[in-house]
This record gives C-alpha cells, sequence and structure tokens, in this order.
C-alpha cells in the first residue's frame, strides 16, 4: 500500500531534522511530508535547506489545519493511508508496519496506542487520559487504551472524507464521533520516546483545559453532529 506519514511541526528546529533523516535512511518504503505550521523559529529553513518534501503554512492555524493539509495533499497524491506522526521524536517509525496490518485487515482507523499490553500508570499525567477513555467507553462502548495517543494511521477512506470536510480534527472527539458512525477502530500496541528537545505546547493550565473540552464534546457535543460524507 502507498503510505503518507504526515508531520505537522510547530517550532521544532531541534527535532525535524532527526524525525525526518530517520525516515528517510531508515525507512525509504514510507513517503512522508512534514507541514511547518507557520512556525515562528527554523524549522522550515532547515527543512527547505536539507530538501525535505514540506508544505509551508503562511501563518500557525494550529494541530487541527496542520492536519487537515496533510490529509488533502493525501488524498490529492492518491495515497492508500496516511500516518499522523510528531515532529517531536516521540513516535517511533518501526511501528508504522504494525499499524499498517491492520489497515490491510479492513480497519478504517488504527491507533498506536502504548497501554494495550503494558499497564497504564496511576499519575496525574494519565488522569485525563484515563478520563477520556472512560467518556469513549460511555459513549461509544468502544474501549480505546490510549484515546489522546497522536500516532493515527487512516485509511483512504477516511483520508478522503477527512480531507473533505473541515469538522474533523486530529483529536479522541472525532474519533468517536467516527465510533458512532460505523468506523472501524483498532488499538496497536507501540512505545513512545520521551521529547528530548524543545516544549510541548501542553503545559499543566492546558492539559486540564484540553481534558474538559473533549470531555463536553465526547459526552454532549457530538451527540448533536452530523456527518457529511465526501462524493
Amino acid at each position: 500500500m502507498k503510505v503518507l506519514v504526515i508531520i505537522p511541526a510547530y517550532n521544532e528546529e531541534l527535532n525535524i531534522k532527526k524525525v525526518v533523516s530517520n525516515l528517510i535512511d531508515h525507512y525509504p518504503q514510507y513517503n512522508y511530508v512534514v507541514v511547518n505550521d507557520g512556525s515562528a523559529d527554523s524549522t522550515s529553513q532547515i527543512c527547505h535547506q536539507e530538501g525535505y518534501n514540506i508544505i509551508d503554512l503562511p501563518v500557525n492555524l494550529g494541530l487541527a489545519g496542520a492536519f487537515q493539509t496533510g490529509l488533502k495533499y493525501a488524498d490529492q497524491e492518491g495515497y492508500d493511508c496516511a500516518i499522523q506522526f510528531d515532529a517531536d521524536g516521540q513516535h517511533r517509525p518501526e511501528y508504522i508496519e504494525d499499524l499498517l496490518k491492520e489497515i490491510e485487515n479492513g480497519y478504517d482507523i488504527v491507533i498506536g496506542s502504548r497501554f494495550v499490553t503494558e499497564k497504564k500508570p496511576f499519575s496525574m499525567r494519565m488522569l485525563g487520559n484515563r478520563m477520556i477513555e472512560r467518556a469513549i467507553k460511555f459513549s461509544t462502548g468502544k474501549v480505546l487504551t490510549d484515546p489522546t495517543s497522536g500516532m493515527r494511521m487512516y485509511s483512504k477512506k477516511i483520508i478522503h472524507e477527512f480531507a473533505s470536510n473541515i469538522n474533523y480534527g486530529p483529536e479522541p472527539d472525532t474519533i468517536s464521533f467516527m465510533i458512532k458512525q460505523g468506523a472501524s477502530v483498532k488499538d496497536v500496541q507501540v512505545k513512545m520516546d520521551e521529547r528530548t528537545a524543545g516544549e510541548s505546547y501542553l503545559n499543566l493550565t492546558r492539559s486540564i483545559a484540553y481534558m474538559l473540552r473533549m470531555m463536553l464534546s465526547i459526552l454532549f457535543i457530538q451527540n448533536f453532529r452530523k456527518r457529511r460524507k465526501a462524493d
């Protein structure tokens, strides 16, 4: 299958070369595109200097905008599946093949989970993850062991639908909505690394706000959402 690795990047000058070079050098079977989300640092310059495949957004649209840009590119170029891949070095490309096997088995969305076979730790960091997991189970009956994981692979059908509608962000509430609409979703065990350079957007305040927003959306707002399938 023709696979695209979508790498949304915002101010990742300290990580982007390591992430993309690793793909190019060790996983040439996968194509990739860096979506530079209006970075204020040297992310774009580094990518252009290295000759990487890059789409430069003129302003910062946020993860949802960068994600949809990548999916529009995947749709236009006819890819069979696409995977969302962090630019901070946390996602390991050796697990792409495991996710791809489940797409080939007919799943619509496959999530790289840290907790399929590994026990989820009890910590403040995992509190939001646990609460969102329970909200999705309550709302859909489906257990997603790592609903906040950003390592998600999408089938060709889902790529086209997401690329054609602006209301599909790369978040747990969208996955919950798609499950309700009949999409098949599978968790696959992966390992992830800690960020080694730069700072995450999600500090404590933003993490709490994110968790509350996801809970409200999953439990209430998604019940009123209408699905408009792509042509």
